[in-house]
């Protein structure tokens, strides 16, 4: 994985999510990214390390769950690459590692988008209630999804 932060050219698409479900449903919006500049926020496992070869990414620290120390970490890292580089717009399905990177985004006028996970249908995630007040847009995967996020944009399932 690559860890540098590039600190120019054309502005990327960010796409921040933790290892797991969270990334693959990252992955899932490959026909829209793919023909986009992006750069990937997400752990150094072995499951991110193959799912993303070949892409630019830059390494989170985890754990995230209830863990100030990481959060903080990710705050730096997150104030690093808003700074260093011209981001077009933050995507993220979560977790914890959003956080940061949504409310430094919003802080400097980058679009922020979420997508509330599809596996959260009848009570909304702690990271989308975090970052909720600093989003440009709220997507679901469900029209469930709504009844907690009544502003939200149905894009249906991902995966």
């Amino acid at each position: 994985m690559d860890t540098d932060i590039d600190d120019g050219g054309a502005p990327v698409l960010l796409l921040v999510g933790s290892s797991g479900g969270h990334l693959a449903q990252l992955l899932a919006l490959r026909p829209w990214y793919e023909s986009r500049r992006r750069c990937w926020v997400t752990f150094d496992t072995p499951e991110a390390v193959s799912l993303l070869a070949g892409e630019e990414v830059v390494v989170a620290h985890h754990p995230t769950t209830r863990n100030l120390p990481n959060l903080l970490r990710n705050a730096v890292l997150a104030w690093r690459v808003l700074r260093r580089r011209p981001v077009a717009a933050v995507v993220t399905t979560g977790a914890g590692v959003a956080l940061p990177f949504v409310v430094l985004a919003r802080l400097r006028r980058v679009p922020t988008v979420y997508i509330e996970v599809y596996d959260r249908i009848d009570s909304p995630t702690m990271t989308a209630r975090l970052c909720r007040p600093f989003l440009s847009a709220m997507l679901v995967q469900w029209d469930e999804q709504r009844r907690q996020y009544p502003e939200a944009t149905v894009v249906g399932t991902l995966l």
